[in-house]
């Protein structure tokens, strides 16, 4: 017999049946031994999609840089113990999570950073006869901000406007598209191969951000053709707060990639000193500075995680998560309490479920209060970020159930 957590009382078939096919589902689930990977307690954390939980050996793994890399081997650190090199050596490791070959990532910067490098070097390289930049109406603040100044910096004009709309609004001018790949507040997916497919037929150059896709979904970079492409490792990726972000460059265009914060970092011969710069060949051109070692190899350390799993069964979890999700909320929930603002279509949804109720703010207080962490967005908006390595269909279940509880009491 189960119960409504914080009720007396005998729980609704609908509830105990939902429940028990819960428990089946987690019995079923392939990737339920993967869990165990996680520090993680009796709290149900649907705020991956924010930050990500820690993988249970980063924390020895960041002694041992912290005490022998840097305390004992100290300097000698940037080639005994990989330093230099691992902007690269974890592009890598991210690269087959997006759908990319080596040699195509590299790992360093905030996103904001690395969107500003590729928009403009987008527009560098889509020639001066083009002189208007579209980006996603809807994105993600700074995004915006960094296309505006992107454009102003270039000369260029800046044309928000919604990704469904991007074909019909490309033309002769277009010089590159900046856009999401998920929505940060509704969690719907767009068409990057269509999307792609059109900016390129149009002559322009595509910039994709791919924060709350990577590590949730397959990508596809190299497969759909994508030119630029960023993103950040805190989300689904777990590299923990402020780990480095990352910027992939499509093979054909590294040549011609000129990114607008040369560093010594990404000169052919960094050692040299040379008062003239001259880019290094390949992903390298997109380093900058000194790269930030504690936490970047912390994201490496957290990317053994992803050891023997693959991007399709994580996908396939989390459609099944969110449609159980919802599934839960609409049986548990009044009528007309919430409003589902993530697509319902599959080819639509990323791997979130974002809500709509008036007391958004006060729901999500009281949710956290009791066990059930997501996050809330101005105004009205619920979001619940499913990551399918630690979180399972119980978890599901709990959420949509105290849920409930949490609107009816409102």
């Amino acid at each position: 017999m189960f119960e409504f957590s914080g009720r007396r009382g005998p729980v609704s078939e609908p509830v105990a049946g939902r429940a028990r096919r819960a428990a089946e589902l987690d019995a079923a689930d392939e990737l339920a031994a993967v869990r165990e990977r996680f520090v993680l307690d009796d709290v149900v954390y649907l705020d991956g999609n924010s930050l990500g939980a820690l993988p249970a050996h980063v924390p020895g793994r960041v002694e041992d840089v912290v005490r022998r890399q840097w305390g004992e081997l100290r300097i000698r650190s940037w080639d005994e113990s990989g330093w230099w090199s691992a902007p690269e050596r974890i592009g890598d490791r991210i690269a087959p999570l997006v759908g990319a070959a080596a040699g195509r990532i590299v790992v360093g910067d905030s996103t904001s950073v690395n969107v500003f490098k590729a928009l403009v070097a987008a527009v560098r390289m889509a020639g001066e006869d083009r002189d208007e930049i579209l980006v996603d109406a809807s994105t993600f603040p700074t995004d915006g901000y960094i296309a505006a100044s992107a454009a102003r910096l270039t000369g260029r004009t800046l044309r928000p406007v919604a990704p469904a709309e991007v074909p019909d609004a490309l033309s002769g001018r277009t010089a590159a598209v900046l856009l999401n790949h998920v929505d940060y507040r509704t969690g719907r997916l767009h068409d990057l191969p269509s999307l792609t497919a059109a900016v390129r037929a149009a002559g322009a150059v595509s910039v994709w951000d791919l924060c709350h896709s990577a590590g949730a979904l397959p990508v596809g970079l190299d497969e759909h053709g994508v030119d630029l492409a960023v993103g950040c490792t805190y989300k689904y990726l777990n590299g923990g707060p402020g780990s480095p972000a990352y910027l992939y460059v499509r093979g054909g265009l590294q040549d011609r990639f000129d990114s607008p914060l040369p560093g010594w970092n990404s000169h052919a011969e960094p050692f040299g000193m040379r008062s003239v710069f001259e880019p290094a060949e390949g992903a390298p051109r997109g380093r900058v500075g000194t790269p930030d070692i504690l936490s970047m190899l912390a994201l490496e350390a957290a990317l053994d995680v992803w050891d023997g799993v693959r991007i399709e069964a994580v996908r396939a979890k989390s459609l099944a998560l969110t449609d159980f999700f919802l599934e839960c909320v609409a049986q548990y929930a009044a009528p007309g309490r919430v409003e589902t603002v993530t697509p319902r279509a599959h080819a639509e949804r990323g791997s979130q479920i974002a809500l709509r109720c008036p007391d958004a703010g006060d729901v999500m207080r009281r949710l956290v209060a009791r066990g059930v962490v997501g996050d809330f967005r101005q105004p009205d908006v619920l979001r619940f970020g499913f990551t399918p390595l630690y979180v399972g269909f119980a978890d599901a279940e709990r959420a949509a159930r105290v849920l409930a509880e949490v609107l009816a009491e409102g």
